[in-house]
């Protein structure tokens, strides 16, 4: 029986995210002989771009009644055509929505934010974060399926061309539950979320004239911005900029904190990045313990010099 993944994507463009779990899916067919079928509501990208990672077969899900995100809806839509007995979700604010309404339906079991492919399959047991990002645990599912949630980047994406086939299903889903949110529209910036490598600041910059240099040392290394709290409720940044407990958690390969005292709701978004690096003026800053390396000095000095550092490496 397929292992089936759900292809998230943003107003019909597949993101990161959906790329990173189709590639979890595969490493698990490949385990047990087996094909991976991903399934997509109301896509407009070409579904190309999920064979490239082992989708041997995509559903379309076709229902003017799910242009407007509602997770009971979208997990009603995907338990009409998943008959496996896997199921892969990226671990994304969505997706996790639809994860848990949909293991009810199904009575399976629910792991979420796994990090690793699975350690067994027979009984299912996989590593995966737990207090926040603190710690791990090893989780083993007891139901006859399993759905588990993918964290971002912590798998990576792995091209595995296959090919693939289609399949368009109409469906009619009630969405009388709908509440319309309001996703951020792709402006051609690097997606926090998916982002491999995050520069933020915090009310060490001043002010936000002073952004450039950030987003400059962003731009360089090709990395999203991002901000504590403070600044985004100050108004110095957007708050789809805000990362921390009640702002978007992230998990990068690279985060680097300028101007940021650490406090522990900053760090409860934070700290599952791979590597951090703190530039700090305070050299008691809370931060400096929870980070991989540490700079003390002033950031209008570091800053530009580290930009222009790597621009000559790069260049």
């Amino acid at each position: 029986m397929a292992i089936f993944v759900y292809a998230e994507n943003i107003n019909g463009v597949y993101k990161k995210a959906a790329f990173e779990a189709v590639s979890y899916a595969k490493t698990i067919a490949d385990q047990l002989g087996d094909t991976v079928t991903a399934i997509a509501v109301n896509p407009t990208d070409s579904s190309d771009s999920l064979y490239k990672y082992g989708a041997n077969q995509v559903i379309n899900i076709k229902d003017e009644g799910l242009k407007n995100f509602s997770a009971k809806a979208y997990a009603q839509a995907v338990n009409e055509v998943a008959n496996g007995n896997i199921l892969i979700f990226p671990h994304t604010t969505d997706a996790s929505s639809v994860a848990p309404m949909l293991a009810i339906m199904k009575d399976y079991s629910l792991i979420t934010n796994v990090l690793e492919a699975p350690e067994s399959i027979t009984p299912f047991q996989v590593k995966r974060r737990a207090f926040s990002g603190k710690g791990f645990m090893h989780a083993k599912a007891d139901a006859q399926g399993v759905i588990v949630t993918v964290s971002q980047n912590a798998f990576g994406v792995k091209e595995n061309p296959v090919t693939g086939s289609e399949e368009v299903k109409d469906l009619t889903v009630a969405n009388e539950d709908t509440k319309v949110l309001s996703h951020e529209q792709s402006s051609g910036k690097l997606d926090l979320k998916e982002a491999e490598i995050v520069v933020s600041a915090g009310r060490g910059m001043k002010g936000p004239e002073n952004w450039g240099m950030i987003e400059d040392l962003a731009n360089t290394l090709g990395a999203a911005t991002a901000c504590s709290k403070p600044v985004s409720d100050i108004g110095w940044r957007p708050h789809t900029e805000h990362v921390g407990q009640t702002g978007k958690a992230i998990s990068p390969n690279l985060y680097i904190a300028v101007g940021i005292s650490g406090a522990i709701q900053h760090l409860a978004g934070v700290n599952s990045s791979k590597t951090i690096v703190v530039i700090n003026s305070d050299p008691e800053a809370p931060f400096f313990k929870s980070a991989d390396y540490g700079i003390v000095g002033d950031a209008f000095q570091i800053i530009p010099a580290l930009t222009q550092k790597i621009k000559a490496l790069k260049g």
